[in-house]
């Protein structure tokens, strides 16, 4: 869950930092009396037992779910939403479904076991509770853990970001780039090594068309790409190297993929040449020269 929420801030540390803490198996149902209602799919409302808020960990399966069942290693897209549990006001902290903006979960060493033995219970479209207590969060030798309150989150799994482009491959080529599409989850190889003349243009090629919605300009994406220099085939950034796909509001970044990503459906793959204008002009970037051609190859995962 890398994107900073207004109201949810606070809640990818809680989430990935307590996976360095204790584990914990559920007691009971695991719900720890805390009562969830509403459909799958909206916003839940919870009522709070009477008392002091728990101090031990729990899980509980609220929905199973019907669709492909969650695996290890799954990055799920997931609506949530979080309370303080406090015995005082129990307030809630924020909820995506206020925001319109899921969130992504990586199945694996990063969680807390609990919640990955809660995940990997559910298929799509189902809904977990979870109670996240301080006996999750092992201090650091001569400290004490900090006094946060017990959380409570009820969170529903949308899907599964896939981890490459899939589909049809539209036969759309950029002259003097070669780009050789190997299928599955594998990544794509990108050659820029030519002796033609780069366009003075931005031109974007769609290699594989995805299904999703077209890309908006205000949305936040997440993609897999390399990036390398025009006539030299020299990388300078790739996403695959780095083992994960990364995450960027598009307003943010270089006017070419801000030019070049717009419109272009989630779930397709793109090969882009970027004229120095719209990458890093008449500045070098970290080793890439001034007045540089950027070639970058680009599977759109999700936007939001």
């Amino acid at each position: 869950m890398r994107r900073a929420l207004a109201a949810l801030a606070a809640v990818p540390l809680l989430l990935l930092a307590a996976a360095c803490g204790s584990e914990t198996t559920p007691a009971g149902d695991g719900s720890a009396g805390v009562k969830v209602a509403g459909q799958v799919g909206a916003k839940p409302t919870v009522t709070f037992p009477t008392g002091n808020p728990a101090t031990k960990s729990s899980y509980k399966v609220l929905e199973a779910g019907t669709g492909p069942a969650v695996k290890a290693g799954d990055q799920l897209i997931v609506n949530l939403s979080v309370w303080n549990w406090d015995g005082k006001g129990n307030a809630l902290q924020g909820s995506t479904y206020d925001t319109k903006t899921p969130e992504t979960l990586p199945v694996n060493e990063q969680l807390p076991q609990l919640l990955r033995d809660g995940f990997t219970q559910l298929k799509h479209g189902g809904r977990l509770l979870a109670v996240m207590a301080n006996d999750l969060t092992t201090p650091a030798a001569g400290q004490t853990a900090p006094a946060e309150p017990t959380k409570v989150f009820v969170m529903d799994v949308v899907g599964t970001q896939p981890k490459a482009a899939s589909g049809e491959e539209t036969g759309e080529t950029l002259k003097g780039v070669k780009v050789d599409n190997p299928g599955g989850d594998q990544a794509p190889t990108l050659t820029t090594k030519t002796s033609d003349k780069p366009s003075k243009e931005l031109v974007v090629k769609t290699l594989i068309k995805g299904e999703g919605a077209p890309v908006k300009g205000d949305q936040t994406l997440t993609v897999h790409y390399t990036g390398k220099i025009w006539g030299t085939d020299k990388e300078f950034d790739s996403s695959w190297g780095r083992g994960e796909p990364a995450s960027f509001p598009l307003a943010q970044v270089i006017k070419g993929w801000q030019q070049g990503l717009e419109g272009v459906p989630v779930g397709s793959r793109v090969v882009m040449s970027i004229p120095p204008d719209l990458g890093y002009g008449d500045q070098e970037q970290q080793g890439i020269p001034a007045k540089s051609t950027l070639v970058f190859v680009v599977d759109v995962l999700s936007a939001a």
